[in-house]
């Protein structure tokens, strides 16, 4: 396996490969996808919960109250109680995928070369890769938003430009997004725990800005927009999937931070003080905002950017949209560029370092916003809502994300038993194959499941609640798959126990 005996196990159960191991001349390995040393854990429970605020305060957060409400069907009780349940929900696979990144100190896509092959993990991956891309182009279009409103206010012939002006606004917006991931896990880690209580007293401060303006028992007896007397459960279901959907994405990936967890009690009690709260509160203040806007500027307003754009004193202009900057590149770093550039290196690590994969992050953010960047630009005159468009997007991607999430908690804590054979996973032909088998049985029958309900309107339910029924359906057939390759789990168990004895 390695010519010599030289890993060293911490009291976490963390593998440091030292110069000279044969694994680090792997075209498998690079510098930034290796296992993190001692020293390089440094987030304590607090950075986790920044982290989570940082995240989860962001402008698509605020509008899902509208989504709900909107689009799915349900009250504004409902959606509130449907996005305080989804966030408890997904702290489950969080705070478990979660485990091997902090026991190991390795990425998402190590991770998942345990359970879908050495090169088999490069199809989740980039699976993961091209949404977190598309949110990248999202999130950073309301951030050129925000720079371009800035910029109007503080500069105001800049207001001419229009849609020009936030074309230009969006680019400038993702190279500062693309200079904080180049610089790193610290860099990051600096942002999002300066961030965090400033975007707080940001939301508490905006809350008692609106709250004289609206009343909160009428906007609770407002009806739902569902058909009168249809029962509520499928609508609630439905948006409850696409709430989970919402983190589906960082329930893959938590691996990439919680690598520099300093241990599992951190990630734990950081992830659950820091998700489920921030995200409710913020969400709620989106329907107070947006029934507050009617009394604020004369007309209902959702997008948060629009609404504080509209208010006449150039200084609270200002500053909100810093605050939204922040907010934005806070969320926009974390969750939609560090996990696609550790896929895209998973791919090739020899030629694809950390800094080429973020950039090939903003090249395909950039290629997936196109169309509406056109739009801005006016070269395009008519597309789709960028509201609408996540919330069908939402239930999508989910059906696809959920089967991973199942695989991976399966595999690593039923199949290798919280054990894996770290330097193996950065080599060919040694512990794990090239392709798992099981990993695809396991991941392709629910995906056609959802195809086969979308092509041909049967079963759509299995599509309406996709993480759940593929995240549920994924975790058995894997399982049951694996016993049925044993031979192929027993050798790995095996060798990852000889290898921990030995050290």
């Amino acid at each position: 396996m390695t010519t010599k005996s030289s890993r060293m196990l911490d009291k976490q159960g963390l593998i440091e490969l030292e110069e000279g191991e044969d694994v680090r001349d792997s075209p498998r390995f690079n510098a930034d996808i290796a296992p993190t040393k001692a020293h390089e854990r440094t987030w304590s429970k607090w950075n986790i919960a920044a982290l989570w605020v940082g995240m989860s305060i962001c402008v698509p957060t605020y509008t899902l109250g509208g989504v709900l409400t909107a689009y799915f069907g349900l009250s504004v009780g409902e959606a509130l109680l449907a996005i305080l349940l989804a966030n408890v929900i997904v702290l489950i696979p969080l705070t478990l995928n979660a485990f091997p990144g902090t026991k190991f100190g390795i990425p998402f896509p190590v991770v998942l070369r345990s359970s879908f092959g050495i090169l088999g993990s490069n199809v989740p991956c980039l699976i993961r890769a091209l949404v977190g891309c598309g949110w990248f182009g999202v999130q950073t279009m309301f951030g050129g938003l925000a720079i371009h409103l800035l910029l109007s206010t503080i500069v105001p012939p800049w207001q001419a430009l229009g849609g020009i002006g936030e074309v230009i606004g969006f680019f400038i917006f993702g190279a500062m997004n693309l200079y904080v991931v180049i610089r790193g896990a610290e860099s990051i880690k600096w942002l999002e725990t300066l961030a965090a209580p400033l975007l707080l007293a940001v939301g508490i401060g905006l809350m008692f800005w609106a709250w004289p303006h609206m009343s909160m028992t009428e906007l609770l007896l407002q009806p739902p927009s569902r058909p009168e007397g249809a029962p509520v459960y499928g609508y609630f279901f439905a948006g409850l999937t696409a709430m989970v959907g919402f983190w589906a994405t960082l329930s893959l990936n938590i691996p990439d931070f919680s690598r520099f967890a300093k241990s599992q009690k951190d990630q734990i009690v950081g992830q659950v003080l820091g998700l489920p709260l921030t995200m409710f509160f913020f969400a709620a203040l989106g329907v107070v905002m947006t029934a507050a806007s009617e009394s604020l500027v004369g007309q209902t307003v959702a997008d948060p950017v629009s609404l504080i754009g509209m208010i006449n004193n150039p200084f609270w202009v200002s500053l909100a949209m810093v605050m939204i900057i922040i907010a934005t590149i806070s969320t926009n770093t974390a969750a939609n560029i560090v996990s696609p550039t550790n896929d895209f290196q998973n791919v090739a690590p020899r030629y694809i370092d950390h800094t080429r994969g973020v950039l090939i992050t903003g090249a395909f953010g950039v290629a997936l916003m196109g169309y509406d960047l056109m739009q801005k630009a006016g070269i395009l005159t008519s597309g789709v809502s960028l509201e609408s468009m996540y919330s069908n997007w939402l239930l999508g991607y989910s059906s696809l994300l959920g089967p991973i999430a199942g695989i991976m908690a399966v595999d690593y804590f039923l199949i290798k038993r919280q054990r894996l054979d770290v330097p193996s996973l950065y080599q060919d032909g040694k512990a794990y194959p090239a392709i798992n088998i099981a990993g695809f049985i396991a991941f392709g029958i629910p995906v056609s499941l959802t195809l086969l309900s979308l092509t041909t309107g049967t079963m759509f339910w299995f599509y309406d609640y996709g993480w759940f029924t593929g995240s549920i359906l994924g975790a058995v057939i894997y399982y049951v798959a694996s016993l049925a390759l044993s031979p192929v789990s027993q050798t790995v168990q095996a060798t990852a126990i000889d290898v921990e004895r030995r050290l």
